[in-house]
């Protein structure tokens, strides 16, 4: 189910893409929250600096971090949030507390949300330079 999931969403975002100042701080950041997601590197240039992480058994969708093409400041836009998959709840309970012990900051605790479907159960929070995250599950537990 999962698999198709991740099929169907490659079929509407090629990539997203986060911009942060700080590279080396923010790559430390999603190595560790996409290792625990289970996304791998697809690649990393730190000449750019951008790296992006992709599922094990798809191309796309990507998720990249770097600094702005531009050379301007990255700055968090509000309202702006990137979502991304979990396994199941207990990731999500897990990506919230390493987000938080990397230098996140929550923006709303784990739990379920039944505002958006009975099943639907995550995490928010911010990387270090503001950017706002969710990690979820949609599956029951």
């Amino acid at each position: 189910m999962t698999h198709v999931r991740f099929s169907l969403g490659q079929k509407m975002i090629s990539h997203v893409l986060v911009g942060v100042n700080d590279f080396d701080r923010s790559l430390s950041f999603y190595q560790a929250l996409m290792q625990l997601l289970g996304l791998e590197m697809k690649f990393k240039d730190l000449e750019r600096p951008w790296a992006g992480w992709k599922h094990p058994e798809l191309a796309r969708p990507l998720f990249v971090v770097g600094k702005p093409f531009d050379g301007g400041l990255a700055t968090p836009g509000n309202g702006q949030m990137t979502a991304l998959l979990a396994m199941n709840r207990k990731t999500v309970r897990n990506a919230h507390a390493l987000a938080l012990k990397l230098n996140g900051t929550c923006e709303g605790v784990p739990g379920l949300r039944p505002e958006y479907h009975p099943d639907f159960y995550g995490a928010y929070f911010r990387d270090p330079e503001g950017n706002k995250l969710c990690v979820c599950c949609h599956d029951p537990e």
